[in-house]
């Protein structure tokens, strides 16, 4: 059963405005029948402030008024107003220190077999500067004897769809210079 969002306050809430039983909001708010007693009695969580569960729009009045006729109902949360919160727009994820040693060896990978992808969309695929695209490219990077060419998708850099994407793009972009050259 979903109970509801800091269910000690609402508990608290509940026992001091409402007629409700100790066991209708113990089974409510996921806590023993001693414990919404013990709160009752301020045993515990002295001086807490309760959270009011119709403000927060997790009960009705209505419902209140029902489960406070019948000792027997059982309180049920109200529906959701809102959706689920979006989650965040892909972009920079954090990569683990002893991983980005790996970095330079994914752009090595991506300039050799793919020499006509630009250095932004280098940067912007593994999250790098176009210093370090530039200097892997020009072979003047500090540690260009070690590198070993490796694949991102395999160093945990880049999703396949995110490669996949960046590799059609390039097709794309030599499609549209073919096109205007041809028109000269």
């Amino acid at each position: 059963m979903v109970h509801p969002i800091m269910p000690q306050g609402t508990a608290i809430w509940l026992v001091e405005n409402t007629a409700l039983t100790f066991e209708q909001i113990a089974k409510f708010c996921g806590l023993h029948p001693l414990e919404v007693q013990a709160l009752a009695d301020e045993q515990v969580m002295v001086g807490m402030v309760g959270v009011d569960p119709i403000q927060l729009g997790q009960l009705t009045q209505e419902e209140i008024d029902r489960c406070s006729q019948d000792p027997n109902a059982e309180l049920a949360l109200a529906p959701q107003k809102f959706t689920a919160a979006r989650s965040k727009k892909p972009g920079k994820k954090y990569i683990p220190l002893l991983k980005r040693r790996d970095r330079p060896d994914a752009i090595a990978w991506l300039v050799k077999f793919y020499p006509d992808m630009s250095d932004a969309g280098i940067c912007s695929l593994l999250s790098t500067t176009k210093a370090t695209v530039i200097s892997i490219r020009n072979r003047t990077h500090s540690r260009i004897n070690e590198l070993r060419p490796k694949d991102p998708v395999l160093l945990g850099f880049c999703s396949q769809t995110e490669l996949d994407m960046a590799i059609s793009a390039i097709g794309s972009t030599k499609a549209r210079c073919s096109e205007g050259r041809a028109d000269l």
